[in-house]
């Protein structure tokens, strides 16, 4: 069985979705990175990761409600598969075993 690997950018939109539960659409996803990563983020390549996500099996989306706010339009949600979530605990694992071989430096105050 071949393993999909995720870029860095489909594994934050792919940790957002998961993060957000039902609020996961594609301007709550841009804004959250902007404002938690401080990171510029364009709405057309979330949405375009999102897709590609989907394709691969990672999420799913779903219509929700019509708002007025959204002048009667209705947002496309995103969930996080199992495979999804099986995904993001791998790349988790396998980042902190990276992180544990950088040596402990402590901070030198001068």
């Amino acid at each position: 069985m071949t393993r999909e690997f995720l870029g860095e950018f489909e594994e934050l939109v792919l940790t957002m979705v998961a993060a957000l539960r039902e609020d996961a659409y594609g301007a709550a996803i841009a804004d959250e990175i902007q404002s938690r990563l401080n990171r510029e983020v364009n709405l057309s390549a979330v949405h375009v990761t999102l897709y590609r996500l989907e394709d691969k099996g990672y999420v799913k989306s779903s219509l929700g409600g019509a708002t007025q706010e959204r002048g009667g339009r209705r947002k496309r949600i995103f969930t996080v598969t199992s495979a999804g979530m099986a995904t993001l605990k791998a790349m988790r694992a396998a980042r902190v075993d990276l992180w544990n071989l950088v040596p402990q430096l402590k901070l030198i105050v001068g």
